[in-house]
């Protein structure tokens, strides 16, 4: 009998929503979702950024907005990226440490709501920069150590703004242990430290350099000279492992879906809270599918979303993530 039909038939648990809903190994919930959130200076309606559909730069008065909408639906975090004045843009990106610069102003705008949401406030100069490099340049080159010292102090500006997390991006050497020393010494203990601890120098982000009007600075010049190599794995284990020592409290993986394998890796190999960046071109891509193949955007980002579930990311940054918890409740 065993010849003549298959044994086990893996189909049985598949026949009815219930019985799926018993074996699914990943849960996607609105708890693993972080909204990123673009305020511009100004008091006027939302503008769109023209290459990340249904996407906006909101004024302050709008990203309140935002974050009570993303509050109410259970997503536990947002974060903030500027952008910043033209005329404000300088060689040392001296703008990043005004404490009452656009960032400081919006972080003390949410935490006047007394919302229950956590408000992440990225750690890079690359918005207030003139030539749209991560950190300070000398002599043609990004100067690491120098650097390190504006990104203290751009630290504690935001601590004391109110953020509840810095999130350093900028991929400088050292950057964890100096910050983590800043907070310290300021006072600021119970600041949580997520690192961008694995980022990429991908051709993924071109939209979130539109979005916080970057890349005429950028232009022609890369930041190969201090994000990693997109052929490197073993890599991002150094790189995870140094920040983690110099008090990292959690992690990012940046980008997504191009790097599933690093996400996993990191995941079997160390025990902190690990998140994931599905980036601006990701998002892109995937509206971009949806449009071209007249399917939904919904189901397909929410296949993308648990890629990063199997792959061990704890959460998700994702520039949908209301239109994905409304689905999702």
């Amino acid at each position: 009998m065993h010849n003549k039909y298959p044994f086990t038939r893996l189909r049985r648990g598949r026949q009815a929503s219930w019985s799926r809903l018993l074996v699914k190994e990943h849960h996607l919930t609105p708890s693993n979702l972080i909204l990123p959130l673009f305020v511009e200076e100004g008091d006027g309606e939302p503008s769109a950024i023209e290459s990340m559909p249904d996407c906006f730069n909101y004024s302050i008065k709008y990203i309140i907005n935002k974050a009570q909408e993303a509050e109410a639906l259970g997503i536990p975090a947002i974060a903030l990226f500027p952008k910043i004045a033209l005329s404000k843009k300088t060689e040392d990106g001296i703008e990043a440490i005004n404490p009452d610069n656009l960032i400081c102003r919006t972080i003390r705008a949410i935490k006047e709501q007394k919302l229950n949401i956590g408000v992440i406030a990225d750690v890079a100069l690359d918005p207030y920069t003139s030539h749209g490099q991560d950190g300070i340049v000398k002599n043609g080159n990004v100067d690491n150590d120098i650097t390190l010292e504006q990104l203290k102090k751009q630290a504690i500006v935001l601590a004391k703004a109110g953020a509840d997390i810095v999130a350093p991006s900028d991929m400088m050497d050292g950057r964890i242990g100096a910050i983590r020393c800043a907070l310290e010494e300021e006072g600021f203990k119970n600041i949580i430290i997520l690192s961008y601890a694995a980022k990429y120098a991908s051709k993924f982000y071109g939209p979130f350099r539109d979005a916080i009007g970057s890349t005429k600075q950028l232009g022609a010049q890369n930041k190969s000279t201090y994000q990693m190599d997109p052929a490197n794995t073993k890599e991002a284990l150094s790189e995870v492992t140094m920040d983690i020592q110099e008090g990292a409290d959690w992690l990012m993986i940046k980008p997504g879906m191009p790097y599933l394998d690093i996400i996993k890796l990191v995941s079997d190999h160390v025990n902190v809270p690990l998140f994931a960046y599905q980036v601006s071109g990701e998002y892109t891509m995937l509206h971009e599918l949806a449009k071209k193949s007249h399917q939904d955007f919904i189901p397909l980002m929410l296949e993308a979303l648990l890629s990063f579930k199997r792959a061990g990311a704890d959460a998700i940054f994702c520039y949908a993530a209301i239109e994905i918890a409304k689905e999702l409740r």
